[in-house]
């Protein structure tokens, strides 16, 4: 049994424990056109996403704070998805339990 790679997540989600969880889900721009260029891409069915980087983690995110580097431009899909809300505990307990190198989506 591999262990989990961070504390288990608790209820209370905020910005200070949050492990950025969402941040590794395919996100599709739909009207988004704010986002800078350089943090888009094309899925395989061709639809605008946010582009991940290799290890599938959303390329806006700063990995050494886990937050958001396009926070005031990011995609209405992101601002829909709350903190702490039932989506976000799903997801958090999926990273939680998922083995490490295990992929996310």
């Amino acid at each position: 049994m591999i262990a989990p790679r961070l504390p288990e997540p608790s209820p209370a989600v905020a910005c200070s424990n949050c492990a950025a969880c969402c941040c590794q889900l395919e996100v599709m721009l739909i009207g988004d056109a704010g986002v800078p260029a350089r943090f888009t891409d094309e899925n395989d069915w061709g639809g605008a996403v946010m582009r991940r980087l290799d290890d599938g983690w959303c390329a806006a995110l700063d990995r050494d704070t886990m937050r958001c580097t396009i926070y005031e431009l990011r995609p209405d899909i992101c601002r829909a998805f709350e903190m702490g809300d039932r989506d976000c505990l799903e997801q958090r307990t999926l990273y939680f339990t998922r083995p490490a190198g295990a992929c996310a989506g």
